[in-house]
């Protein structure tokens, strides 16, 4: 078996990869909070830890690893974009979150899956894990490290001597170089939120602090622990070893820009809770995304949404390759000269391996993989192993195959069956644009929106995405659009 080395932010070097139990290996990542769509910055992590995960079922076997990620589907952010649409369109407060968020998740899951990612085993929202999030906290007071104020509970940062070792900043460094929240019911100005309370129209769940919500960084260390030790443990998923090591798993992922404060939380609240335990041994961060040498930003309009380079026409294969032609601690640039060489690539390597079946055995490129996900460099073994292939070359192994260059190309989530047919098929919206807000505007005139609601579905169900708004109606095809599906437009 070849040896997997990770980069462990928390040690500050490549260490060897050994799991806590070889049967049952387990990894979380931070996902999105559920309120818009997933940028490029967004996605990377997707990408990068998806990689990861295949490299891990690989190495161990598909039904060996555990991988969750998260939806925070509580959160300021989140009721704040339900309060614009409440401003514009009216009802309840609760029903649009709720409905924001299924939405948002649907989105998540379309884009992600156009890039190519698996779906992980386990996609909590935080919603559905409250109970374990206040008898965390409810523990964290117990111990002395935590504390009730004007309904708020607060973690004491204070209270943890080893605050600030994953980031390297002792508490007074950070207080310097960092904004944090000032309220006078805080002990000290790093002390932050594990509970806070919530307005009469707000999400809001019953506590012994009063009625109110989790704050986010509480989330993930709750979920994690019931998602990756206590239910594994209650299923008899975990071995002899692995129970004696409580409370602790593999392998914990994400953006850096969540290594301060969140992760760095996490740990405080974790550890402080459970005591005798590490929480996770490795701690992965990948880099940040630009655009074309410069930081995304809306105000220079070079801000991105996976779907905006989807409709652009960009191929969700193109988006995954220029992903990983950059090692994931580096910060990652696209740019659309980058984007056309990957489809030029992909192209040449598809026609290449056409009619092929993956092999059982990876090639020798595959090894950069294995050293911290060098990525990059496994794309350019593959590059040379392609023009070998092209020129008929071997090698006295055999390695240097169609079959293996398959299956090395898949480790990397690329040449995958079912995304060849890359462009959006060529068709008039136009007719459909206006058959729709005709209907539209009858059903305004007679309150029954039965018949839009049939032609939207329809048009759902054939791959388009349908936009409706005081502008007008918008309808935008995705790349899995098929007009046969197109009911209901005769």
């Amino acid at each position: 078996m070849t040896q997997i080395t990770l980069h462990n932010t928390r040690t500050r070097r490549k260490d060897p990869f050994a799991p806590i139990d070889p049967k049952n290996v387990r990894m979380y990542v931070c996902g999105p909070t559920v309120y818009d769509r997933a940028h490029l910055g967004n996605a990377r992590p997707v990408v990068v830890f998806d990689v990861l995960y295949r490299l891990l079922r690989h190495v161990y076997g598909a039904d060996h690893v555990t991988y969750v990620r998260n939806f925070t589907d509580v959160d300021d952010k989140i009721n704040a974009r339900a309060r614009d649409i409440q401003a514009q369109d009216g009802g309840d407060l609760n029903a649009i979150i709720r409905t924001l968020t299924d939405e948002t998740i649907g989105w998540y899951h379309a884009d992600m899956d156009a890039l190519g990612a698996l779906r992980p085993n386990v996609e909590p929202r935080a919603t559905e894990f409250i109970v374990q999030m206040v008898a965390m906290i409810e523990g964290l007071i117990a111990k002395g490290h935590a504390y009730a104020a004007e309904g708020h509970v607060l973690f004491d940062v204070r209270s943890y001597p080893e605050y600030g070792r994953l980031s390297g900043r002792s508490v007074d460094d950070m207080i310097a170089g960092a904004r944090v929240e000032v309220a006078p019911y805080k002990r000290d100005p790093m002390d932050f939120v594990l509970w806070k309370p919530s307005a009469a129209d707000e999400p809001g769940w019953d506590s012994p602090w009063g009625r109110g919500r989790p704050g986010w960084h509480i989330e993930c260390s709750a979920m994690a622990d019931e998602l990756l030790w206590k239910r594994p443990l209650s299923e008899g998923n975990l071995s002899v070893s692995a129970r004696e090591r409580p409370h602790e798993f593999d392998i914990h992922g994400g953006g850096i820009d969540l290594q301060f404060p969140h992760h760095e939380n996490e740990i405080a609240q974790s550890c402080c809770a459970h005591p005798d335990a590490g929480f996770a041994n490795f701690w992965l961060h990948n880099e940040m995304v630009q655009v074309e040498g410069k930081k995304m930003s809306k105000s220079l309009g070079n801000f991105f949404t996976v779907r905006d380079l989807l409709e652009q026409g960009w191929p969700g294969e193109v988006i995954r390759f220029v992903m990983l032609s950059t090692h994931y601690r580096k910060p990652m640039d696209w740019t659309e000269e980058k984007a056309r060489q990957a489809q030029r690539t992909l192209q040449k390597w598809r026609s290449l391996v056409e009619g092929v079946k993956p092999g059982t055995t990876l090639a020798i490129e595959a090894a950069p993989i294995f050293d911290d996900l060098n990525t990059p460099d496994a794309i350019q073994r593959l590059r040379s192993v392609a023009r070998a292939i092209e020129l008929g070359k071997n090698n006295p192994e055999g390695t240097i195959t169609k079959e293996n260059f398959l299956a090395t190309a898949r480790l990397l989530g690329l040449l995958e069956d079912g995304v060849e047919n890359w462009k959006v098929p060529s068709f008039d919206f136009s007719s459909l644009v206006d058959l729709v807000s005709e209907e539209r505007e009858k059903a305004m005139q007679i309150k029954d929106f039965s018949q839009v609601d049939l032609l939207k579905q329809s048009l759902i169900n054939a791959g388009v995405e349908v936009r409706m708004s005081k502008a007008g109606v918008e309808l935008v095809p995705g790349p899995d659009f098929d007009p046969s599906k197109l009911e209901g437009f005769e």
